[in-house]
C-alpha cells in the first residue's frame, strides 16, 4: 500500500486494473485500517475518474455473493449518500410504496456513514433479519413484494471498511459504488447523487449497462427528490429540470424532510408515514420519489400517471401491508 499511496499523493490515477487489485486486497484484509483511512482520505482531496470507479466496482462485483433475482426484474431506489442532508429515509420508503403499486423491488442498503440512520439501520430497526439467503429473499420478493439486502453481507470489501467509514463520517467514493454494486442487478435504476459531477459519472456508467435507469439531482444539494429546490433528472433519453411544483405539487421546506436524532426516531417517522399519519410534506417528498422510479420503468404514460399510481399504493394501505409481511416473514 505505501507504493500505492505515494504514487497517488503526487496526483497520479490508478488504471482500472490496479483499481480492481487494490480493492481487491481491500476486501482480503490485506491492508491495516491506517492505510485503507489514508487511501480512502485520497479521494476525499480529489475527484475520482471514471476509470478507477470501474476498477473499485469490478473488484466488489468480482467479490460479491450473488443474488440471482432476475426473473422477477426488479428495481431500486438508491442514493450515493453522503450529502449531509440528515433526510428521514426517502428511498426505503419508497421502495414500499412501489411495491405497494405491483413492481417487485430488491433494494440495496447500509448502515449510515454520515447520517444517523441509513435504510440498513431503519430496517433492522423495524424488525428486519438481514441474510444472504437466495431462497429467504425469494420468498420475500415473492411473499411481499420486496426484500431488502445488506450490503455488508453481499460485499465482503465494505464489511472490512465499514468501522472505517463509520469513524470517518464523512462520504467516501464507497457511496459512490453502492447504487453500482447491487448484488440484484435490477432491471430498473433510480439513483439519486449529490452533485452535478457525479450525475455526470453515473450518467456515461449507466448507459453502458443497457438498462433503464434515472439519475436525481436536487440542484440545493440533496441525493432524491426533496422538493426543496428544482431536480435535475437524467435518462437514456437525456436530461431536464423539473420544479417542486411538477413532481410534487408544491414546494417543502428543508426542516420539513429532516430526519430524527436516533435510529428509533427515524424508524417512528418511518411506520407513521406509511401508516398514513405522516405530515403534508413528508407525504410529497416520498411520493414523489416513488413516482419517478414506478414511471422510469416504462409501464406509465406520464409521470403524472405514476404519482397517482403512488397515491394509491399509500392511500389504500398497501405500501404498509407489504412492510407489515415483510417483517411478518422474519419471524418464521
Amino acid at each position: 500500500m505505501k507504493k500505492i499511496l505515494l504514487y497517488l499523493f503526487e496526483h497520479k490515477i490508478l488504471s482500472r486494473e490496479k483499481a480492481r487489485e487494490v480493492l481487491v486486497n481491500i476486501g482480503n484484509g490485506v491492508y491495516n485500517e491506517h492505510e485503507v483511512t489514508a487511501f480512502m482520505t485520497v479521494y476525499l482531496m480529489r475527484s475520482i475518474t471514471i476509470d478507477e470507479l470501474l476498477g473499485f466496482r469490478d473488484a466488489l462485483l468480482e467479490l460479491s455473493v450473488k443474488a440471482d433475482l432476475a426473473d422477477y426484474s426488479p428495481l431500486d431506489i438508491v442514493g450515493t449518500g453522503g450529502d449531509g442532508k440528515n433526510t428521514f429515509n426517502i428511498s426505503t420508503l419508497a421502495c414500499f410504496i412501489v411495491a405497494g403499486a405491483g413492481q417487485k423491488v430488491a433494494k440495496h442498503g447500509n448502515y449510515g456513514a454520515s447520517s444517523v440512520s441509513g435504510a440498513s439501520n431503519v430496517m433492522e430497526q423495524l424488525g428486519y433479519r438481514f441474510s444472504n439467503d437466495p431462497a429467504k429473499l425469494k420468498k420475500e420478493i415473492e411473499t411481499t413484494g420486496i426484500c431488502f439486502l445488506h450490503a455488508p453481507l453481499f460485499h465482503p470489501a465494505l464489511k472490512t471498511v465499514g468501522p472505517i467509514r463509520k469513524n470517518m463520517a464523512v462520504r467516501t467514493f464507497f457511496n459512490m459504488l453502492g447504487p453500482m454494486a447491487n448484488p440484484a442487478n435490477p432491471a430498473f435504476q433510480l439513483v439519486g447523487v449529490y452533485n452535478l459531477e457525479m450525475a455526470r459519472i453515473y450518467t456515461y456508467l449507466l448507459q453502458t449497462t443497457g438498462r433503464p435507469f434515472t439519475i436525481l439531482h436536487s440542484l440545493d444539494g440533496y441525493d432524491e427528490i426533496s422538493l426543496t429546490s428544482d431536480t435535475k433528472v437524467i435518462t437514456r433519453q437525456g436530461e431536464k429540470v423539473m420544479t417542486p411544483e411538477e413532481l410534487g405539487k408544491r414546494m417543502v421546506m428543508p426542516e420539513d424532510i429532516r430526519g430524527g436524532d436516533t435510529v428509533e426516531e427515524a424508524a417512528a417517522v418511518f411506520r407513521a408515514i406509511l401508516r398514513r399519519e405522516g405530515t403534508w410534506a413528508q407525504n410529497a417528498v416520498v411520493l414523489a420519489n416513488a413516482a419517478m422510479a414506478l414511471y422510469c420503468t416504462g409501464n406509465y404514460a406520464t409521470y403524472e400517471e405514476a404519482y397517482l399510481t403512488a397515491v394509491e399504493s399509500l392511500e389504500s394501505g398497501r405500501a404498509n401491508q407489504c412492510m407489515e409481511r415483510l417483517i411478518g416473514l422474519q419471524g418464521l
